[in-house]
């Protein structure tokens, strides 16, 4: 893939305990959706993602919005019924994640931008350095 792709919508954690709980599962229909006619993705990949969400996901009790692992986890669960379903395993092909989030106003419309780029997966950890910045 390697390519940025956007979906358009209002990104939804995993959970939801309080306030629009219809939210969950259109979200989740939105990304099947708006990936449905891409190509399936095999082997191991690095899943890139930037969360582009409204004011109201930053209320004052929370003022750094919704955690981002349970936004990539409802995103990744969704890929698995489009460009991660051809592979065993589905989302766990996904062997590294970089995810980040910001407020609608600072990126415009709200949604996902992400992309699926081959890696390789790696095979000796105890030797692997992650690369990250600052080391």
């Amino acid at each position: 893939m390697g390519k940025w792709i956007k979906v358009s919508g209002t990104p939804y954690s995993q959970l939801k305990k309080r306030g629009r709980k219809a939210g969950l599962d259109e979200w989740s229909k939105a990304i099947i959706d708006q990936t449905k006619t891409r190509k399936p993705v095999r082997g191991s990949h690095r899943l890139e993602v930037l969360f582009v969400l409204p004011e109201d996901k930053f209320p004052k009790d929370h003022p750094y919005g919704n955690d981002l692992d349970n936004l990539t986890k409802r995103f990744m669960d969704a890929l698995q019924e489009t460009v991660l379903k051809n592979d065993q395993g589905g989302d766990g092909i996904v062997v590294e994640v970089r995810a980040q989030k910001c407020r609608e106003a600072a990126h415009g419309t709200r949604g996902a931008w992400f992309r699926l780029t081959r890696c390789e997966m790696p095979t000796d950890p105890q030797n692997s350095k992650p690369d990250f910045d600052g080391r």
